[in-house]
C-alpha cells in the first residue's frame, strides 16, 4: 500500500519583515524591521532627488527600500558569521559580499 506523499517541509519557519517608507522631499527614507522570532534586526537607508530631476516618488521609495534590503542582507551575514564562529567552525570563511565595493 502506497501512503500519500506530503510535501509540506519537515520544518517551516516564518519571519516578519515590516517596511517603512517616509517622504519628505526630496528625500525618501526606508526602514526594515526583521523579527525572526529570536532576533530583531532593524536597518535604515534613504534616497536624495536631484533637485533638477523631476519628482517620482516611486524612484525614491525603489532606491531606498532596495539599499536598506541590502543593508538587512549585509546584518544578516555579519550575523551569520558571528553564530559561526561562535559554533566553533575551524576556519569559517566570511561570508561573499553581496555586490562589489563600488556600490
Amino acid at each position: 500500500m502506497t501512503r500519500p506523499v506530503d510535501s509540506r517541509p519537515a520544518s517551516v519557519k516564518e519571519w516578519r519583515l515590516n517596511l517603512y517608507l517616509s517622504e519628505h522631499d526630496p528625500e525618501t527614507t526606508a526602514r526594515i524591521v526583521l523579527d525572526t522570532g529570536d532576533n530583531v534586526l532593524e536597518t535604515c537607508a534613504e534616497a536624495r532627488r536631484n533637485p533638477y530631476d523631476p519628482a517620482v516618488p516611486e524612484i525614491g521609495d525603489e532606491l531606498a527600500a532596495g539599499r536598506a534590503l541590502v543593508a538587512l542582507g549585509r546584518e544578516l551575514l555579519r550575523a551569520a558569521a558571528g553564530d559561526i564562529e561562535a559554533a566553533g567552525a575551524p576556519d569559517a570563511t566570511p561570508p561573499a559580499p553581496l555586490w562589489s565595493a563600488r556600490e
